[in-house]
């Protein structure tokens, strides 16, 4: 059985640059860094900023740090982006506007907040995720309006709750479940209007039980059964008589449980 690679790979990964060239001893010998791999700090098939591998070039800037700062401008945008991960800060700045996102996207991961504001409108959308997570909220409200739904997701999960109540009505709903789940009164009652279940299941969940008539009555069954769940007993005795049999017998657990607590504090 032959022994697997050094990379931790399951099939050999050829040492080969970023334009599908060998990398082979001639130009190691050549390489700016041949001394490094006379003292066995780099390795072709292993450890090596030339190779065309990400996890090779990683190794050789995990090891070789502050070499980074001399690679940032480097043809490769794998061999940038890895060098960014690992560059002094003030060497980032330019790197803000590199052409390839996945430059960029580590660059968002590292810069300091008086930078990150100028990435918001970034024409990635992987981008502007990661600048949604790390943003300063004074500067994420203004992502509440982006145009990928993820970016805004992030913002309803991140906003103060104040916020929110523009969120309700997103045009997506991954964003309105996000901003349902931490409304506060008085736009939590707005839920009880949303066109998906999703949202409304959240409005029975969080809604005060005195509240929950409108949504007794609603037109998905699993609204009607997340009622059953909270509702007080006026609403439970309509509920003994709902189409479906699982809503019944939520309510006719819960009146049951009520039943007996009375029991119990008479006995």
């Amino acid at each position: 059985m032959s022994a697997a690679p050094a990379d931790g790979t399951t099939g050999a990964i050829p040492a080969i640059d970023w334009q599908g060239q060998p990398i082979t001893p001639a130009r190691c010998a050549a390489c700016e860094h041949a001394a490094l791999r006379a003292g066995g700090g780099c390795e072709p098939g292993h450890s090596c900023m030339q190779d065309a591998y990400a996890r090779r070039i990683d190794r050789f800037f995990r090891s070789h740090r502050a070499l980074a700062n001399d690679h940032l401008d480097h043809a490769y945008f794998e061999v940038r982006a890895i060098a960014a991960r690992h560059a002094d800060l003030f060497h980032l700045p330019p790197l803000m506007s590199d052409p390839d996102e996945t430059v960029r996207l580590q660059v968002a991961l590292r810069v300091p907040q008086r930078l990150l504001r100028a990435m918001r409108d970034d024409p990635h959308r992987e981008v502007r995720i990661r600048v949604a997570h790390r943003i300063a909220l004074d500067d994420l409200a203004a992502m509440a309006d982006d145009p990928d739904y993820q970016v805004r997701a992030i913002a309803a999960q991140r906003l103060p709750v104040a916020a929110l109540p523009r969120l309700l009505d997103d045009g997506d709903l991954q964003v309105r479940l996000q901003a349902a789940r931490r409304v506060e009164m008085p736009a939590l009652w707005r839920l009880q209007d949303d066109p998906a279940p999703e949202v409304r299941r959240i409005a029975a969940q969080r809604l005060p039980a005195a509240g929950l008539c409108r949504l007794a009555h609603d037109p998905d069954w699993t609204v009607r059964w997340e009622v059953a769940g909270r509702a007080d007993a006026p609403l439970l005795t309509g509920l003994l008589h709902d189409v479906e049999p699982e809503v019944r017998e939520q309510a006719a657990r819960r009146l049951r449980l009520a039943a007996a607590g009375l029991e119990a504090q008479h006995g």
